[in-house]
């Protein structure tokens, strides 16, 4: 079965409201996708899905995804072993943007940088007024050794 979306409903309250799923993809095709850990809630990345993505996550049940520089679609964690498996997909009001509550396969890790989220690094000010980002979590693997084979 290959799942097909409906055009966004002409009625408000129907979209915003309603039990159907019509997904409204922006100009370019996409919505906006938060992946989050389905055990904890940490936020783990931040993607975009065009129609076939969403579907083939829907129909496969693993997180797939469309890479706005590359121009096409990836299935998360496929090179790496880091399959995210869908445990719980939601909508928000104006169905825009998506939520996937996921479990990560492999190292359990997200980020192609090696690490659990794409959001590992904090913002603090330093004594002096400047700006600095905090790395805050440690390489789960080596993306060396995973994308350079």
């Amino acid at each position: 079965m290959v799942t097909r979306f409906p055009p966004p409903l002409a009625d408000k309250q129907e979209q915003e409201e309603g039990d159907r799923l019509a997904p409204r993809f922006d100009s370019d095709g996409l919505v906006t996708a938060i992946t989050v850990d389905a055990a904890d809630n940490a936020v783990l990345m931040l993607a975009h899905m065009n129609a076939e993505a969403l579907a083939r996550t829907i129909d496969t049940g693993i997180a797939h995804y469309w890479s706005r520089s590359r121009r096409s679609l990836w299935k998360k964690g496929e090179t790496s072993g880091n399959l995210q498996h869908i445990e719980e997909i939601s909508v928000d009001c104006d169905q825009d943007a998506i939520l996937l509550r996921v479990r990560v396969a492999g190292h359990d890790a997200s980020c192609h940088t090696g690490r659990r989220s794409c959001f590992f690094r904090s913002l603090t000010r330093g004594e002096d007024g400047s700006l600095r980002l905090v790395t805050g979590q440690d390489q789960r693997f080596e993306p060396k050794a995973v994308y350079e084979r």
